[in-house]
């Protein structure tokens, strides 16, 4: 065979593996069972699947461990709430004066608000009735511990309640064999784990906005804000219910190539894409290109600025 047919040969067979390389694996971190992070990772990654992409997806303790998985380059792509990306950026994060610096944004996903759970005929009408009470605050190292945390604490309340560090599942399961007398989530409703609760107890939420109000929550900390939950999202509950919310983001490390990040949004916020997501989870019937590219207050991914130039959002 001639030389230079030779040569041709071998650098094609050269070639394979680069382009193999492009489809390599990538790591979505979904949050915990019974959250609707978990949701939105698999349904992500079932639409990667279908387009020559890998995301394998791993479960975690929460928001806070989701960032530090995702700076750290253990985690590729992840969810998180606006208020603690921007306060790991800074260095901000309750009793961690770490500065995360390479953690990205993509997306606004949806509204995660602050719901507290409590049973009917408890006498639990406010927060601060909490004092002396057990409940189920999440997941230590979760976003919703750490908002729970902030939000007591603000109430001048966290040393005088029996706070439970368990995952929103278990806390659903103590709350239903009377083991906790209340249990916080922050996530999208409606919370299957919620939902479980109401089906074995007279449940009742507790209007979170009039409390922090009564303390300025909102001015001290505007990245929150006020959200209704209808009645009848829980059996029982049948009136609409105040809260507050954080914005839930989809965020990505710094060094997934720009090319990835651009083509799962694409594939994402996609006409068929939107379906897929609003199939998965009813949070993610809010999803839209309009909406997509707003609410993110930290440094936006290269691959993600382009898209959301692309598609004339900014």
């Amino acid at each position: 065979m001639p030389f230079k047919k030779v040569l041709v040969l071998i650098t094609a067979v050269l070639m394979i593996p680069t382009f193999a390389a492009a489809k390599q694996k990538y790591i979505f971190t979904g949050g915990k069972a019974g959250g609707t992070a978990i949701y939105y990772a698999s349904a992500i990654s079932e639409l990667a699947k279908k387009n020559n992409l890998t995301f394998l997806v791993n479960s975690s303790g929460g928001a806070v461990e989701q960032i530090r998985l995702v700076n750290s380059g253990k985690s590729d792509f992840s969810l998180a709430y606006s208020g603690q990306v921007f306060a790991a950026s800074k260095g901000k994060l309750k009793n961690d004066p770490k500065k995360y610096t390479d953690v990205r944004s993509m997306a606004f996903f949806y509204g995660a608000p602050a719901q507290l759970i409590v049973r009917k005929n408890s006498g639990i009408h406010s927060a601060k009735d909490l004092a002396g009470k057990k409940i189920g605050v999440g997941n230590a190292g979760s976003g919703a511990a750490a908002n729970a945390q902030l939000f007591f604490t603000e109430l001048g309340i966290w040393k005088d309640i029996h706070h439970n560090f368990i995952g929103y599942r278990q806390a659903s399961d103590a709350f239903k064999n009377g083991q906790l007398d209340a249990f916080w989530v922050f996530v999208s409703y409606p919370n299957a784990s919620v939902t479980e609760a109401a089906m074995q107890n007279e449940i009742a939420l507790v209007d979170l906005y009039k409390d922090g109000e009564s303390i300025d929550l909102f001015k001290k900390y505007p990245y929150f804000s006020k959200v209704i939950i209808p009645a009848g999202t829980y059996k029982g509950v049948d009136t609409d219910v105040a809260s507050f919310q954080d914005k839930t983001l989809w965020i990505v490390n710094k060094n997934v190539p720009d090319e990835v990040v651009y083509k799962i949004l694409d594939l994402t916020f996609s006409k068929e894409g939107l379906a897929h997501m609003a199939n998965a989870h009813k949070s993610a019937r809010a999803m839209s290109l309009k909406t997509g590219g707003a609410g993110m207050a930290t440094k936006m991914h290269p691959g993600a600025a382009k898209f959301w130039k692309d598609k004339g959002v900014l």
